[in-house]
């Protein structure tokens, strides 16, 4: 078994035009160090994809580790009440640190830059999560007041009017319920200096919400232009960003594509709605190519959109399939 990729600290500085070469190189280091990826591409190989991916129910019932060394960190999703939480072991932290620090850096620039206000109350409420663990991150580099702040939103408010007054940028990232809750209780703001960032997530605190009507809300009450979204998930060490019109662009080492919900085999091209499927380099230690249970389209821009949820996501192959 090979255990890791030489220079693999060269995967986020690689142009546009490097990145098939660099997934085809983790994609056949995968399927050599991954007995479940492995038997997966045995069973449904590629057509007219050069890649196969693997259903991210997976994370649910096996292992997914590249890597026999042993993981770091496991990380887990918050599920609903009764469901099982998908785990993603990480056996390289430095990789994931880089990979949203990086990327993150892309679109906004320096961390350092911004006072960090995190509103992630149903994640602190628990132990590995992946979103909480950047955060954090980005709040320890992040200027003076930054910090995870529960239901204090009268204090967020003092905080982001301070900045407001000094100009000093602010990155206020939270779930979409406290997003709500907090605009419930504060008066009406004029934020000109402020991101405001929201990851989804109602998670049964409320009716579920369009993303237009969030959108709306949120900019009507809080005087901002546009309020920005990050897609990311336990299963990924990637994440995308929205800085308007609910379209996500990716940073270099992530890609996705389309696949027919009722055919694996069929892949769709821009402005039709399938399955998202990601290409995510940085999962380089358990899975990089994992079909998601998200509906959405993408754009010959280069951005995508998240338009739903798959309603069969329990594939029979996965029950199906046992690896020795």
């Amino acid at each position: 078994m090979t255990e890791t990729i030489e220079n693999i600290e060269n995967l986020f500085h690689i142009p546009t035009s490097k990145f098939n070469d660099w997934a085809q190189l983790i994609f056949q280091f995968q399927q050599k160090n991954n007995p479940l990826f492995a038997e997966w591409h045995r069973l449904y190989p590629p057509t007219s994809n050069e890649f196969t991916f693997l259903p991210i129910a997976f994370f649910k019932s096996h292992t997914i580790l590249s890597n026999n060394k042993p993981a770091e960190i496991i990380f887990s999703s918050s599920g609903t009440t009764g469901s099982v939480p998908s785990l993603h072991p990480v056996a390289n932290l430095g990789i994931y640190e880089e990979s949203f620090t990086k990327g993150f850096e892309k679109f906004y620039g320096p961390i350092e830059n911004y006072c960090v206000i995190g509103l992630l109350p149903s994640y602190l409420e628990r132990t590995g999560s992946s979103l909480v663990y950047m955060v954090d991150h980005f709040i320890k580099k992040g200027k003076l007041n930054s910090g995870f702040y529960l239901n204090e939103y009268e204090t967020v408010v003092k905080i982001i009017q301070d900045n407001e007054y000094k100009n000093v940028p602010t990155l206020l990232l939270g779930v979409t319920f406290a997003m709500l809750e907090m605009i419930q209780s504060i008066p009406k703001q004029q934020w000109n200096h402020t991101i405001v960032m929201e990851t989804g997530g109602m998670k049964g605190r409320g009716p579920e919400i369009t993303r237009e009507e969030l959108q709306n809300q949120l900019t009507t009450h809080l005087g901002v232009q546009h309020v920005h979204s990050e897609y990311g998930m336990t299963e990924l060490l990637s994440q995308a960003y929205s800085q308007k019109n609910g379209r996500f662009h990716c940073p270099p080492w992530m890609k996705i594509c389309i696949q027919d919900p009722g055919d694996p085999k069929q892949w769709f091209g821009h402005e039709k709605t399938g399955r998202i499927c990601i290409i995510d380099l940085a999962n380089v230690y358990s899975c990089s190519f994992i079909a998601t249970d998200d509906l959405g389209k993408t754009h010959e821009d280069g951005s995508f959109e998240v338009l739903g949820r798959i309603d069969f996501s329990d594939l029979r192959g996965c029950n199906q399939l046992v690896i020795n």
